[in-house]
Formats: structure tokens, C-alpha cells, sequence
């Protein structure tokens, strides 16, 4: 008689115990065992709890290959899903085999699990476990589809409710319960104020300071006394919760009718435009793809957004200025040069619309689709290409956590028809074609913050601690990736015969990409150097990424500094506006506190939280990996050590970067 000793652990979320019958069947070389009940005195399967069991055979098993898990119903009583972390088995022979699981498991369903290290396709030599690879993978591709949504951007899964994704990708309890509870009190909150839908006007910025009792950030309180300032202005465009336009300017576009005159008053020293571009001292943010988009219908006209360019100058004391707003792309009599020497309310008015085509950009373009849509490619292509025993799984995997559940929310409640985003300046149409529009500069290399930033010309301007603190994560995520990648793949002939590798890029080429050579991303893979930077990629925009221009939106979202919505058309000529036409033009109350709450409900943290290079779930089962995740691990240590210690030093700290506030995956 031969005995396995099973350790059989439970997940420690809510809910993730049950009280269903489990049953196990082991299947190794030698064959099988018989389908045995897990069943101890008391009771058995409850929340973090590990359960010991015995499976007795008659004779060794051999090589044990599979554990077969099946749940049936204890009584009549409700569905009562079971989340299995993992099982454990030690053989008569005292060999341990880790059989990873970290999934739900839901009444009437087998599900086989594949133990020991991580195989790849070519290494397979056994029928059974061929067998299995090729079924888990024929199972993932129907319950996984792409969807095309829109002909001229990335595809989608095809899962059009939360309530259609499988258990495995779906919320935990409790962040389903935290989400709940964070809207629920928000509402709560603006309702008793009477400010949630509200019609009225502000009367005063200091009204808007006090829209949230009990919601405010140090930023937030900073940005609301500093809004209106030119240098905070010029400091967002490098460290807000948005980085992604400015850029090093040596010419000015033919249409951007700057001269020498206009702005030789707020260069130092007498000096002009044209010996500070030579210094590199100019930087341009351009929003040509904000140009002439449609707008929505508010109150029986259409609202405006502006396509046009703001200049800036980095001053001796390193820091940076607006010094020249024009507010459309087309020059015209109607479409002034906005200067700081204008009136007060003029500049801010021009620097109000410029912000309000910054933060359309933002929201669809760097934040939806650079992060969230991409996100879903990586997502699905992975679930349908790899399976669960491939090595480059077992690294992805943590990485598209919840991905695909708040992107379905997303295209519901934030970017859809009837979503937030509908409700700011640009309609439905509008918000799509910005997105179709980008799609052209939707590149590799744009991908890749080293060549993004080299292509900007930012690889020197001071005081930039998005670059800095993003060039050192990548370069650390690099590493790990690395040190994963070569070990699995020492040569570069393994990764050309990994067909389900191939599989993995094609499916992402074709459906993220649509298949366009000219986007840089690659169709296959031929080199281990070319997996290594595909990854680092991969793992850095659904990370760091993504912290970057999620993470700020409520600190730096207050209604003046930046708002998705302006009601006035722009201003067309100088010297007719006052304090009054900005409260105009700014939304009303109900819409300011509606955007500031979804800022916050975006940018909370959540106790589930998995910050990155946090491994939770044991998926790899040889100790070289696992030493490889935990230098890994201490090297983002020191990073989040060093960005504090500099925070400390600052009036305005960059947080958005520290190791400890990057979530692993896109999760909110």
C-alpha cells in the first residue's frame, strides 16, 4: 500500500472557503488513483486554512503528473464557490510536488492541475500531459474571445457584463464590498450636502476647497492654493498624474504664430526664443489630435475643445513656465497668442482650456487605451496562448489580475455611452475618434520609457522625477525579467520553437496592434533579448505605468486646475473676461463633485492591493526563481528607501512611482 500526503491550503480572501464535498484523483506514470474524498473530522476547507489528507494506492504511481480536483454540492444549499490556493503532495518516494491552483472553483466542475516546474511546449513527453496542455488550451480559447469593437482600435474580450467572467479573473468579495462601500459613502456624502446633481454655480474657488469632508490628500490641499500659479502649472506638466505630452521643442510648428517679441519678456537676461532652443531650455506641448473633434450637446450648443499649443521655458532656477498659449491649431484674428502679461483672467482662462484638452488626452488616450485597452491585449492573449505550466505564465499572470472585470466596468460606467466621460466636453463620437486618432502613435517604442523619453528630448531637464524614478523601475524590472527569461530560455533557438511564445506575440500583434508593421511591435519573437524587452514592457505599463496617471487624478483634479468639462466657448479675443466668466465657464456643482468623486474612487487604495514584485500566489516550484523574485523584491526596497527619502526634501513630493504605491496589475 502506497500513501501521498496531501496539504490542501484555502485561500484567505472572503468568502474563499465552502462546505461542498471535494474529491481528488491523483494521476501519475504508473496510473491512477481511486477518486478519494477529502474529508476530515470537523470542519474541512475553511478561509487560510491548510487541510492534511491521505490518498492511499495500492502500488507507487510513478512520476505523478496531475491532480484532478472535483467539487459536488453538499446538500441543496446555494452555489458556495471554493477559492484553492494550492495543493501539496508528497509521494512514498518523499518527493514534494507544488500543484498550483489560485483559483475559484465552482460546484459540479473538474479541474486538473499540472504540478512541478515550469514546461515548455517542446519539452513535453509524456501523452497525458501533452493531452492536457492542448485541452486547457482548446478550453481557455472558447471561454477567452476577442471581440472587435471598433474597427480601427486594439480588440477586446468579448465578455460584455462582469456577471459573464469566469470566477478566475473576477473581483474578490471584499473588493467588490470596498468599491461598493467607497461609492456608497461618497454618495452619501454629497447627497447630505445637497451637492450630488446639483444646478448651481460656484459663487468662489474657496466654495470648491471644502466639496469633501472627509476626502482630501496633502496635493490636493496644495494644488487647491497653488493652481493658478505659472510655475505649479509648468512643475504638472512633469510630475502631475500626467507626463506624457511635453516635449524638448527646437522649432516651432508653422502655426504656432509665436514671435521673438511676444515672449523676449519672460526670458531671463534679455535672451531670446531662439538662443533657448539652442540651449534646449523649450518645451511644447502640441494637442493637433484634440483639433476639431466632436463635441457634445449641453444646454442646446455644442461645447468646445481646444486643439492648440502651449510653450514653456525652463528659467535658471529650473523651473518651468507657461509663456505662450495658442489655443487652435489654424492661426486667426480669433485665435490670439494668450500671454503671461495678459490680464489675469485671460491667461488663466487660456491655461483652463489648455489643461481641459490635456486631461481629455489624458483619460483616453495615456490613461484607457495606453494602459487599460493594451492591458486586455496582454490579458486575453495570455490566458488563451500559455497555459497554466508555461514559465512566462506563471510571470504573467500576477500581472492581469482583475484586468479584464474593471475594463468590462470601464466600458460601462467610465468610457461607454452612458459612462462619466460622457458627460465632459467631448460626446460619445468625440471621445472615440481621439481614441481612433492615436492609435497611428500607439508605437513600440512609445512603450518603452526609455525610447519614449529620448524621443521627447527629456533625457536632461531638471527636476523631472517621473523619468527619474520610471527609468530606474524599468531598469530593475528589466533585470528580473532577465534573469526569468534566460533561465527558462538559455538559447535563442528555444525561443523560436516555442510555439505557444509565438502564439503569445502573434495573437498580440494581430489583435492589440491590427497587424501594423509600422507600430514597431514585434510578430513573432527570434532572439531571448527581444522576450526580455517585450516583458520588461508589458509588465511596466500595467504597473508603473499605470500608478503614474491613475494614481494622481484625484490630487491634482480639483475643478480650476484641471476640468474634463468647460461650459463657455474659448475666449477669441483679449481683455473681455473677469473672475466671473471663469466660475462660467468651469462646472456647475453637481458635475464638479460628480468628477472629483470618480477621482477618488479611481485613485483609492484597496486592502487587497498586491504592490509590485509581491508574488502572493506560489506558482513556481524551482529555487532559482524564486531567489530571482526575491532580489527582485529588494531591489524595489531600496528604490522605494531612496524616493522617500527624497519626497522628504520636497515642497511637492512625486509619489506616483514609489515601489509600495505601484498595484502589480491594473486593478482599478
Amino acid at each position: 500500500m502506497a500513501e501521498y500526503k496531501l496539504e490542501v491550503t484555502t485561500g484567505n480572501m472572503t468568502n474563499a472557503g465552502t462546505f461542498d464535498h471535494m474529491f481528488v484523483t491523483l494521476i501519475g506514470t504508473g496510473g491512477k488513483s481511486e477518486r478519494t474524498e477529502l474529508d476530515n473530522y470537523g470542519a474541512d476547507f475553511k478561509t487560510g486554512m491548510t487541510g492534511i489528507y491521505t490518498v492511499k494506492t495500492s502500488l507507487s504511481l510513478g512520476k505523478l503528473l496531475l491532480v484532478k480536483v472535483e467539487k459536488d454540492p453538499f446538500l441543496v444549499l446555494p452555489e458556495d464557490e471554493w477559492y484553492c490556493s494550492k495543493i501539496v503532495v508528497t509521494t512514498p518516494e518523499g518527493e514534494v510536488v507544488l500543484f498550483p491552483c489560485y483559483r475559484w472553483i465552482s460546484r459540479g466542475e473538474l479541474v486538473e492541475l499540472r504540478g512541478g516546474r515550469a514546461v515548455k511546449i517542446f519539452e513535453e513527453d509524456d501523452p497525458v500531459l501533452i493531452e492536457n496542455r492542448q485541452k486547457e488550451l482548446s478550453l481557455k480559447r472558447n471561454l477567452y474571445q476577442w471581440e472587435i469593437n471598433d474597427p480601427k482600435l486594439p480588440h477586446i474580450s468579448h465578455f460584455k457584463d462582469v456577471s459573464e467572467l469566469p470566477a478566475e479573473v473576477s473581483f474578490s468579495a471584499s473588493r467588490l464590498m470596498e468599491t461598493l462601500y467607497t461609492k456608497n459613502i461618497t454618495r452619501a456624502e454629497l447627497m447630505f450636502k445637497g451637492t450630488l446633481g446639483s444646478k448651481e454655480e460656484w459663487e468662489n474657488f474657496e466654495d470648491m476647497k471644502t466639496m469633501f469632508w472627509s476626502k482630501t490628500t496633502t496635493i490636493w490641499e496644495y494644488v487647491a492654493q497653488h493652481w493658478n500659479e505659472d510655475d505649479f502649472y509648468g512643475f504638472q506638466f512633469l510630475n502631475g498624474f500626467d507626463t506624457n505630452v511635453i516635449k524638448r521643442c527646437s522649432e516651432l510648428p508653422q502655426n504656432f504664430t509665436v514671435t521673438e517679441e511676444m515672449v523676449k519678456p519672460f526670458l531671463e537676461g534679455g535672451s531670446s526664443l531662439r538662443k533657448e532652443m539652442e540651449k534646449g531650455n523649450i518645451f511644447l506641448c502640441d494637442y493637433e489630435k484634440m483639433d476639431g473633434l466632436p463635441t457634445r450637446m449641453y444646454d442646446g450648443q455644442s461645447l468646445h475643445v481646444t486643439g492648440g499649443f502651449c510653450l514653456f521655458y525652463m528659467n535658471p532656477e529650473n523651473k518651468l513656465r507657461p509663456i505662450a498659449i495658442q489655443l487652435h491649431q489654424q492661426p486667426s484674428k480669433e485665435n490670439p497668442i494668450f500671454l503671461p502679461s495678459d490680464s489675469e483672467t485671460d491667461w488663466l482662462l487660456a491655461k483652463m482650456f489648455i489643461k481641459n484638452a490635456h486631461m481629455m488626452q489624458h483619460q483616453l488616450v495615456y490613461h484607457f487605451m495606453r494602459t487599460h485597452h493594451v492591458a486586455e491585449v496582454f490579458t486575453v492573449a495570455t490566458v488563451r496562448s500559455l497555459p497554466v505550466i508555461h514559465p512566462l505564465y506563471k510571470l504573467l499572470i500576477p500581472h492581469v489580475r482583475y484586468t479584464l472585470q474593471i475594463n468590462t466596468m470601464a466600458r460601462k460606467s467610465i468610457v461607454g455611452p452612458a459612462g462619466i466621460l460622457n458627460k465632459t466636453s467631448l460626446g460619445f463620437e468625440g471621445m472615440m475618434e481621439l481614441m481612433r486618432r492615436s492609435l497611428s502613435e500607439l508605437t513600440y517604442s512609445s512603450l518603452c520609457l526609455p525610447e519614449n523619453i529620448a524621443a521627447r528630448g527629456l533625457e536632461s531637464i531638471p527636476n523631472f522625477y517621473y523619468r527619474d524614478d520610471g527609468l530606474k523601475l524599468w531598469n530593475i524590472i528589466s533585470s528580473f525579467v532577465k534573469s526569468i527569461v534566460e533561465y527558462y530560455y538559455p538559447s535563442d533557438s528555444e525561443v523560436c520553437k516555442d510555439t505557444e511564445l509565438q502564439d503569445w506575440i502573434s495573437e498580440i500583434f494581430t489583435h492589440g496592434f491590427l497587424g501594423d508593421k509600422a507600430s514597431g511591435f514585434p510578430a513573432s519573437f527570434h532572439t531571448v533579448k527581444e522576450v526580455t524587452k517585450f516583458i520588461t514592457m508589458v509588465i511596466f505599463t500595467v504597473s508603473a505605468q499605470h500608478a503614474a496617471v491613475n494614481n494622481g487624478q484625484f490630487d491634482y483634479c480639483w475643478a480650476p486646475n484641471g476640468s474634463l468639462l468647460l461650459r463657455k466657448p474659448p475666449p477669441t479675443t483679449k481683455g473681455e473676461s473677469s473672475m466671473k466668466t471663469i466660475l462660467e465657464t468651469l462646472p456647475n456643482v453637481g458635475e464638479t463633485v460628480t468628477f472629483s468623486a470618480v477621482g477618488w474612487i479611481l485613485s483609492n487604495k484597496y486592502t487587497d492591493m498586491v504592490p509590485l514584485g509581491t508574488y502572493p500566489d506560489e506558482r513556481f516550484d524551482e529555487p532559482a526563481p524564486k531567489q530571482m523574485i526575491k532580489d527582485f523584491q529588494a531591489e524595489l526596497s531600496c528604490l522605494s528607501e531612496a524616493i522617500t527619502e527624497r519626497n522628504s526634501q520636497l515642497k511637492v513630493p512625486y509619489t506616483y512611482l514609489n515601489p509600495n504605491q505601484i498595484e502589480n496589475s491594473i486593478t482599478i
